[in-house]
């Protein structure tokens, strides 16, 4: 018997294994993909043993992490379900899944959890936030579950009425701050500098900037207020940055992924 099985191997699924071998040997966990190639290519990165048949998995598997797409859940829970039992417990990571939504489709009564990691869980910094359904949970079991995705980076437990909103400001949201290191190293590359260096420069002070938040405990424009001096150089961009929308055209681009997401619900 498996710890946990996955059910995907994508990036989200790779990510999830990768952190999980920091706390579970190779033998607890176990995975299925469509894909052969990918499959053999995770099994030799990782050690980590796959199975070709999604339902052979979850009888196999205690945790059963449905890490495929949300247009994909019917299909793979139609395959599993004829298998599950009451020691089973679902874990879906799909944005706009309800637990509801997956309870409706089982046959039996099965545990439910429903999180939502985000990729920098790859190197350990991952965040998830994690619902369980109701209070049918044993306390050890949801020890298990966040001891799975704490092996990812910080957790924290909320009511589900809040994972949509968990979509657009940390599911999703990585890819923005990509897109902002990627503005700031350009810059630096018009004003000529290297753009290896511009990198560098930029993703660490991206990096220890969020450090000052979560370590300080002050306000971000406290933070922001520290660094802008009278007539200097940085409240001079800021009011660049605020004149152009900067913080308005963030705010909008969360709430269009927040739709996107509610739209997905079923």
């Amino acid at each position: 018997m498996y710890k946990i099985g996955l059910i995907g191997a994508g990036n989200m699924g790779f990510a999830i294994m990768k952190g999980l071998l920091k706390e579970y040997l190779y033998s607890h966990i176990v995975f299925t993909d469509k894909s052969r190639e990918k499959k053999e290519r995770i099994k030799e990165k990782l050690k980590i043993k796959y199975i070709n048949d999604n339902k052979e998995l979850a009888q196999k598997s205690k945790f059963i992490v449905l890490a495929v797409k949300p247009q994909n859940y019917d299909q793979v829970i139609s395959e599993i379900d004829s298998v599950l039992n009451e020691k089973n417990i679902i874990v879906s990571i799909a944005p706009g899944i309800t637990i509801q939504y997956i309870k409706e489709r089982l046959r039996k009564d099965i545990k439910v959890v429903r999180a939502m990691p985000n990729t920098p869980a790859l190197v350990g910094e991952g965040m998830t936030a994690i619902s369980f359904s109701n209070d049918e949970f044993e306390e050890e079991e949801i020890k298990d579950v966040k001891k799975i995705f704490k092996s990812l980076g910080e957790t924290v437990i909320i009511d589900e009425k809040y994972q949509d909103a968990i979509v657009p400001i940390s599911g999703s949201s990585p890819a923005y701050v990509y897109m902002f290191i990627e503005a700031m190293a350009d810059a630096g590359v018009l004003m000529g500098l290297p753009r290896e260096l511009s990198y560098k420069l930029a993703s660490q002070t991206v990096l220890g900037a969020a450090k000052m938040v979560l370590e300080t405990g002050k306000h971000p424009g406290e933070l922001k207020d520290n660094v802008c001096s009278p007539g200097g150089t940085t409240i001079e961009a800021v009011a660049n940055l605020e004149k152009n929308g900067f913080r308005g055209v963030i705010i909008e681009g969360m709430n269009k992924c927040y739709e996107k997401t509610k739209k997905m619900k079923n």
